[in-house]
């Protein structure tokens, strides 16, 4: 699905957040939402996924005004990934990953066929099914982020937005997540702060600097060295890496 966004304006009492943000990510496509803490990168993509209202302006998804959108239609076509989460309760894997299917059953709808053939395709495709029966209190960083876009992928969603997925991950897990996420065949934004990661992983970027967009294009494009001195204040070289078009950021110590 395509998502449009024209004119995005939200913000707290006087201070906006989001400024006049418009943006376009085509179908299958990987977005990358990139800039510096406060930028506005975690509002911006509650926004695109109809978590929060703006103040002004609109996002369109597969043609259609999310505001004009059900809440529930809107969760059987949008899922959200958050940077973490954590629960106190004792529950498995699957109970985690079950909770996906909430849009798609009514308060009386007894657990389908349907529902359990979802879960169990949601954790093949992020090899979490050997784990199904594991709490989850027990599971590594990495694997919990893998049940967490199980539960998103239990949704059967068309668009993904994934709020920041490898903070907190060592550079493995960072990469595994990333990879998988860009193998899958859906619409994604994505937020990062490594752009390095970024630069492998999203098809193009939005560079964002105090809730306004920056710049916009492919990672070549953006991510140049004047650009990292200006939005990021860092200074280094950017060169190409063993891929085409994906340029590689060697920052400088001082």
């Amino acid at each position: 699905m395509r998502i449009a966004a024209r004119n995005l304006v939200w913000g707290v009492r006087r201070r906006t957040i989001v400024s006049d943000v418009s943006l376009d990510v085509q179908e299958g496509e990987t977005l990358g939402l990139i800039g510096p803490n406060g930028s506005g990168k975690s509002s911006l993509l509650r926004l695109l996924a109809g978590l929060r209202r703006p103040l002004s302006g609109r996002v369109e998804i597969g043609g259609q005004d999310i505001a004009s959108v059900p809440r529930r239609t809107l969760a059987r076509q949008v899922a959200f990934v958050q940077q973490s989460a954590a629960t106190d309760t004792n529950v498995s894997v699957r109970d985690v990953v079950r909770l996906g299917r909430t849009p798609h059953r009514s308060a009386l709808s007894g657990w389908s066929a349907e529902d359990e053939t979802a879960v169990a395709a949601a954790l093949d495709r992020v090899d979490m099914a050997g784990h199904r029966a594991q709490a989850w209190q027990t599971l590594s960083g990495g694997e919990r982020q893998r049940v967490h876009i199980a539960r998103a992928l239990a949704q059967a969603p068309r668009v993904m937005f994934l709020d920041e997925p490898t903070n907190h991950l060592d550079i493995h897990h960072q990469i595994e997540i990333l990879r998988m996420v860009r193998d899958l065949d859906l619409t994604s934004v994505v937020a990062l702060h490594d752009l390095n990661l970024a630069a492998m992983f999203c098809d193009r970027i939005v560079v964002l600097r105090n809730g306004a967009v920056a710049a916009s294009g492919t990672p070549e494009a953006v991510l140049t060295e004047a650009l990292l001195r200006d939005i990021f204040r860092v200074e280094a070289e950017v060169g190409p890496s063993s891929r085409p078009g994906q340029p590689h950021i060697r920052f400088k110590a001082g």
